[in-house]
């Protein structure tokens, strides 16, 4: 009896147990650049975000506005808050 249960033990297939699959090292995907914007305060007062220069624009009255360019939410100017 034992011989047979012996017999059959060993007849089994035994699952052959592999190393678990490495990640790859090399990125799957570029992280994107940082844009390189700031934050300023618009003459409303609130906050904005803006990637491009403060321009100095003249006015219609002859003053000079300051103005940060290609803002959050679409918006080309803001005038900034002096």
């Amino acid at each position: 009896m034992k011989a047979l249960t012996l017999a059959l033990i060993l007849s089994l297939p035994v699952p052959r147990l592999l190393p678990p699959a490495r990640p790859s090292l090399a990125p799957t995907h570029q992280p994107s650049k940082p844009k390189g914007g700031r934050w300023f305060l618009a003459a409303n007062g609130h906050a904005v975000y803006c990637y491009g220069p403060v321009m100095t624009m003249p006015q219609a009255q002859g003053g000079l506005l300051k103005v940060a360019t290609f803002c959050r939410g679409d918006q080309a100017m803001v005038p900034l808050k002096d």
